[in-house]
């Protein structure tokens, strides 16, 4: 029995090692800009910019190849925050700051048709054909896209209330004393 698992033991520490020299020897090496920029932007990877997610738009950001009023969920914060890194100037006009939101099914339109299900990237909504859908809110990232495509206009956006439980601290500013 000790010969059993000291064996294991041997090769799962051989194991471990040629697989932590092989990560380190066959690294890809990234720009750290885009590592940056992928930190400022908020994770959904809801592809509402036209990238597939957060990383692909961080590294057409970094290139300089797209705008950086693309993120969606991202609002105001995320693109002031972007352009300051970056170093350029951003137009926030036309944005509007929504905060979090949710996307709700109204049971009495829902038809249960499976679109929304199928344009889904977080598989929040859940349902059977032809029955009702409803949608998991703590995995719903609020993209939108169910809210585009649902037939019967059964899917609307709803901000999250806010509360004890959601409800973080502002960060101290940059000119805030020590």
């Amino acid at each position: 029995m000790l010969l059993d698992v000291g064996s294991l033991a041997v090769m799962g520490v051989t194991l471990g090692a040629v697989l932590g020299t092989a990560a380190k020897l066959l690294a890809v090496p990234t720009n750290p800009l885009e590592d940056e920029l992928q930190d400022l932007l908020p994770g959904s990877q809801c592809g509402q910019c036209g990238f597939v997610g957060c990383s692909q738009y961080a590294a057409a950001l970094a290139k300089g190849n797209t705008p950086i009023t693309l993120c969606a969920p991202g609002g105001k914060g995320t693109i002031e925050a972007l352009a300051k890194k970056l170093g350029v100037s951003a137009d926030t006009a036309g944005h509007e700051d929504k905060g979090p939101q949710v996307a709700y099914v109204n049971e009495d339109l829902c038809i249960g048709c499976l679109r929304c299900i199928g344009e889904c990237g977080s598989d929040a909504i859940v349902g059977a054909p032809k029955q009702l859908h409803t949608v998991i809110a703590d995995a719903c990232h609020a993209c939108g896209k169910c809210f585009k495509i649902c037939p019967t206009e059964a899917i609307e956006m709803r901000s999250i209330p806010l509360t004890i439980a959601g409800w973080y601290w502002n960060k101290p500013g940059e000119h805030a004393s020590h």
